[in-house]
């Protein structure tokens, strides 16, 4: 019997291998929770289908169980568990152990002895903060092994660099180990975000230069003190001077999520990490949340001089780990300063997410579509995955040449061939409703008059109105239970579904609402060319009314044929009698006053 006790929990096999890791506050009802009949996705259910032994082990809070369970994860590596992805080598900016420092950008972290600083997410923003330090300070470049005897017996010459002034020539006596380590220790503040100190420094000593008379020298530090303040007002992400965070966000996409790790110290973005987290169960955000927070700052750990961490945390909801951060604030900003810096880095893990799918697309096309589809499914709460959908689309203007649309979408992808048009047969006038009830009824009796495959999802373009007829249509031919019907509005891409009063709604970043919009598009493009065909051919028809000579079978014939009056203007003599035959060739040629030639 489990205890009413927070703890960590342990599910085995049958082989005695442990399968999955977890915390609760309360053991006996959260293990309890897997066994219920109803309410687990398909991978938990396999995952507790595995199961043949469960342990536990009682601690005595939620931070302590925190703790313990990510002990047992490193130590045990469970199949099911969260799988933090982060294959990305980082960029790094290093100051070089060896006499007269280099300044490098690197993504090779050596434990010998530099100091490296970052990482950054951006190589860019890696090279921009090289070049800014190589405009302020003469550092030098060459990989000479610099030593006191080999400069004192000048066994080195200076380089292009020291001619050019980008080099203090350190290889030649030029400068002192002290002065130069001045150089590096301010490099030090900027690399740490403490810009500010140094702008009041640089511009403390222009006012101590110009007031002995020293102008040249002002004008050097006052060059300086305008290149590191545009740089820092370039840097700053917000007007936010001063706000020392951790920002973390998430995306969910599926099974995955996207993370992303922003640390922002006087406004500034100092270091930033993405990373792909991939759910083996269902999980809840929150945990979620906090097995990233948990795996950043674990890997923060494995680099020296990574920064001091921030007594606030930024996060878009407060995470799953109670007390685990010790003298840690959790902010969710509603607005101001703090609420940007957190779009940015919702835009982060957006990006990250875009760049993981469009390689995901290219490199395994059956896996992305399959991805799609079964987030889908879950976003819809469909039992089966909507590998086949159909959307439907009505068109006329002021009730002329009703035309409806039928697109099809194939694991997430047009099915072009399958597409098809509808002129309203039994409805007069502009009556929407009554129209898309007539092709959905006409579209599945056919269907299954053929026996052919249903749809496991039909997608109305409109609103409740034409969902409300849709679904008429589909209880007159028994569908309904067999299909899952819902609407898509255009005003805020509401999901409309038959019954419920309540629009839904589907985060606008996932690739669910995308394919939903792309199938709603698609559908309303196919059947605005249909209908403005359409009108062309009506247009043209009544403008051959009236010809002598021409009858209607032949009208027919010019309209399939040139379509416009102008196509039939252009066309050859010999041509048109071919079509419809020279007396009507004759007539149609007299009344449009055309050369026969």
């Amino acid at each position: 019997m489990l205890p009413h006790s927070p703890g960590v929990y342990r599910f085995l096999d049958s082989e005695g291998t442990v399968i999955y890791v977890g915390k609760a506050k309360d053991l006996k009802n959260r293990v309890s929770q897997y066994f219920r009949p109803n309410g687990l996705n398909r991978k938990t259910q396999v995952m507790v289908s595995r199961i043949a032994d469960i342990q536990h082990t009682v601690v005595g809070s939620e931070a302590d169980a925190f703790l313990l369970e990510n002990n047992l994860i490193k130590q045990y590596q469970p199949r099911y568990n969260i799988l933090l992805k982060d294959g990305k080598t980082y960029p790094w900016i290093c100051l070089r152990s060896e006499p007269f420092p280099r300044v490098t950008v690197t993504r090779r972290f050596v434990r010998d002895g530099s100091k490296y600083f970052g990482p950054y997410s951006s190589a860019m923003h890696a090279h921009n903060l090289l070049s800014l330090i190589n405009s302020l300070y003469r550092l030098r470049t060459c990989k000479l092994m610099l030593t006191d005897e080999g400069i004192a017996k000048g066994r080195f010459k200076v380089c292009l660099d020291y001619h050019l002034g980008r080099c203090a020539g350190p290889c030649v006596g030029k400068i002192s180990a002290q002065e130069y380590g001045t150089q590096i220790d301010a490099i030090t503040q900027i690399l740490k975000g403490n810009s500010w100190s140094l702008i009041k420094d640089f511009e403390r000593r222009m006012k101590e230069c110009a007031g002995q008379l020293r102008f040249e020298e002002a004008q050097v530090w006052k060059e300086k003190m305008e290149l590191l303040e545009k740089h820092y007002a370039k840097s700053l992400i917000v007007n936010a001077k001063g706000i020392n965070v951790d920002v973390f966000y998430i995306i969910f996409e599926g099974t995955e999520a996207f993370g992303s790790f922003l640390r922002v110290h006087d406004g500034g973005i100092i270091q930033s990490m993405n990373m792909e987290i991939k759910m083996r169960i269902e999980e809840d955000e929150a945990s979620v949340l906090g097995s990233f927070i948990s795996g950043i700052y674990e890997k923060l750990k494995q680099y020296e001089d990574s920064g001091e961490r921030p007594s606030e945390l930024v996060v878009p909801f407060l995470p799953d780990m109670p007390e685990a951060l010790p003298e840690v604030t959790f902010t969710v900003p509603e607005k101001g300063d703090r609420r940007a810096l957190l779009e940015l880095g919702r835009k982060n893990a957006a990006a990250i997410k875009f760049e993981r799918l469009k390689h995901e697309e290219f490199v395994n096309p059956e896996e992305h579509s399959a991805r799609i589809v079964e987030n889908l499914r879950k976003d819809l709460g469909m039992d089966v995955p909507p590998v086949h959908i159909e959307c439907f689309d009505n068109s006329n203007i002021q009730g002329t040449n009703p035309v409806a649309s039928c697109v099809v979408f194939r694991d997430g992808s047009p099915s072009k061939k399958d597409y098809r048009h509808f002129n309203i047969k039994t409805v007069v006038g502009a009556d929407d409703f009554a129209s898309m009830k007539e092709v959905v009824n006409r579209r599945y009796t056919r269907l299954l008059a053929e026996g052919q495959e249903l749809p496991q999802l039909i997608v109305i373009d409109g609103g409740r109105g034409q969902v409300n007829a849709a679904y008429e249509a589909l209880d007159e031919i028994g569908l309904i239970g067999r299909v899952k019907l819902i609407g898509l509005a255009k005003r805020l891409e509401e999901i409309i579904v038959p019954g419920d009063p309540y629009p839904h709604f589907i985060d606008r970043n996932s690739t669910s609402l995308k394919v939903l919009m792309h199938i709603r598009d698609e559908a309303h493009r196919f059947g605005i060319t249909h209908h403005r065909n359409r009108r062309s051919a009506s247009s043209l028809v009544s403008e051959l009314d009236g010809i002598p000579g021409v009858g209607a079978v032949s009208r027919e014939k010019l309209v399939t044929k040139y379509r416009t009056v102008s196509g039939i203007k252009k066309a050859p003599y010999r041509e048109v009698v071919n079509v419809i035959g020279r007396r009507a060739a004759d007539a149609l040629f007299e009344w449009f006053a055309l050369d026969k030639s």
